[in-house]
């Protein structure tokens, strides 16, 4: 597998909220687009690397079942995979990505792993209902929580954000994770790890994606209340804020002419490559983080600092 992925330095202007600004930076996908929101990975150019193959696991994961929302591609599938990698079991809901999610089954099975898969709308409290007793009947318990599904719309000004994509952002982003936590809640024990997603753009404020953003800083305050809340029965409860990692979201959301700069905000001049997250997701659900709860990780190449 290449990890091969840079198209080359050029020169670009982006617009960064406040005025325009030329770097260089690698450009890690040319100009595409998609039309439906979470996006379908097999139609990247180009396709995301989701999978170290220098990654070796060392069992740190051995005997525990993961359930990990929207595990069919972008950063989900990279955390299932390596996951998988470190010996165990894993459960995906997805929305109506088949093709993905059966891509990333196989691609499980054939690492000799097991993978449950359910297609649904997490913002459905009855389907996260679904989810947690399908997982108890296929494997019997649940260790590892991962909220991880979301959408996000490109919009310039608030004026333009409509009451039917504010609805759909909350409900996917903010609800789908309050309603499938508190339906796992019951049936995890001392030790179990509940990692959230939130984003970098949280931290700066993102101009074009307000309502995303809104949801994302509230999945932030929700980490650190129920980690409080659930820290004596030692179940912790952490996030993730990603920098640009290229994933389905990206062409979903953003106009194709943006597609080239983003990433080029960070320190490191360039987006990331799902597996490179990965790592991240282990350590939060492993015991290696037995003592780390309420906090959020910021994997974002330097783009926000402190």
């Amino acid at each position: 597998m290449s990890f091969d992925y840079q198209f080359g330095n050029q020169y670009y202007n982006y617009y960064d909220g406040i005025g325009i600004k030329s770097t260089e930076y690698e450009i890690m996908a040319p100009e595409q687009s998609q039309a439906d929101q979470p996006g379908m990975e097999y139609l990247m150019t180009p396709k995301p690397i989701f999978d170290n193959p220098n990654y070796h696991g060392s069992g740190k994961l051995n005997g525990k079942v993961a359930i990990i929302t929207g595990g069919d591609s972008g950063l989900g599938r990279a955390a299932a995979i390596a996951f998988v990698r470190e010996g165990a079991k894993v459960v995906i809901p997805y929305y109506d990505e088949h093709k993905d999610a059966f891509d990333t089954k196989n691609y499980i099975e054939n690492l000799g792993g097991e993978c449950l898969l359910l297609s649904g709308d997490i913002s459905d409290k009855n389907f996260c209902l679904e989810i947690v007793n399908a997982t108890l009947e296929r494997f019997g318990h649940i260790d590892i929580l991962v909220n991880n599904a979301g959408v996000q719309y490109q919009q310039d000004t608030l004026e333009c954000i409509s009451d039917e994509q504010f609805d759909r952002t909350m409900k996917v982003n903010i609800y789908g994770m309050f309603y499938l936590t508190r339906a796992v809640l019951p049936y995890l024990n001392s030790g179990a790890s509940i990692i959230n997603l939130s984003s970098v753009t949280t931290f700066y404020g993102d101009p074009q994606l307000i309502d995303y953003v809104t949801t994302k800083g509230a999945i932030v305050g929700f980490t650190r209340a129920l980690a409080r809340n659930l820290a004596l029965k030692n179940i912790r409860v952490n996030a993730i804020a990603p920098g640009f990692f290229w994933t389905p979201l990206q062409p979903a959301c953003w106009q194709k002419e943006k597609i080239p700069s983003l990433g080029s905000n960070a320190a490191m001049a360039r987006g990331a490559m799902p597996y490179e997250l990965a790592p991240t997701f282990v350590f939060l659900a492993s015991d290696d983080s037995s003592y780390v709860t309420g906090q959020v990780l910021h994997n974002n190449g330097g783009e926000v600092m402190g």
